[in-house]
């Protein structure tokens, strides 16, 4: 390794650190206005304050701060650019959810009848989730707009809401659940 390479793995100068501290307010105020959301700005500034073992050492302090600026800038687009793929997935999600058809009547006959019963042992918010989603056909837009949530919310509700109850079905039925609970007969142990 030479002297190069282990400049770069140096902390920055007290001073610098102390530049960049002493602009936080401007660097916060200058991410609140690209996010729109204080918490958020917050975080965003908190992240880029860990990645100061990348600024290794500078002699400027001018060179410190349009650094650090360029930082906050990479951090909002990766911000935005992680928001976004996440919205995509949910929204198809949310597609997805709204478009199932119901099943077959003789399926819902064969299902495992703890279902039922261990629905009501769900948060009430996943129990009604659950019942308006599955049970009752509602399509996850309508349902969303029936709790004052978005259809990206209600998704993840669903989802969450699905997850919990299959958890509470592989606890209370074990080896029956591994199979789909078809023909179950542990309701009627």
């Amino acid at each position: 390794m030479d002297d190069d390479d282990r400049e770069t793995t140096l902390a920055p100068s007290p001073e610098v650190i102390a530049t960049l501290v002493a602009h936080r307010r401007e660097f916060l105020a200058f991410l609140e206005r690209r996010v729109g959301d204080r918490a958020l700005a917050e975080d965003l500034l908190q992240s880029a304050f860990a990645r100061l073992d990348k600024l290794a050492t500078l002699e400027r302090d001018e060179s410190a701060v349009a650094w650090f600026y360029r930082v906050l800038r990479n951090g909002t687009v990766d911000y935005a650019r992680r928001r976004s793929v996440e919205s995509r997935g949910l929204s198809a999600f949310a597609d997805e959810l709204s478009s199932e058809r119901a099943p077959p009547e003789e399926l819902e006959r064969t299902l495992c009848r703890c279902v039922a019963t261990l629905k009501d042992t769900l948060k009430p918010a996943y129990r009604e989730a659950l019942e308006r989603v599955e049970l009752a056909g509602v399509p996850v837009k309508d349902y969303a707009a029936e709790v004052g949530i978005s259809s990206n919310n209600a998704a993840v509700r669903i989802f969450r809401a699905r997850d919990a109850l299959r958890k509470q079905v592989t606890r209370a039925c074990g080896a029956c659940a591994e199979h789909g609970c078809m023909d179950c007969t542990c309701g009627t142990r």
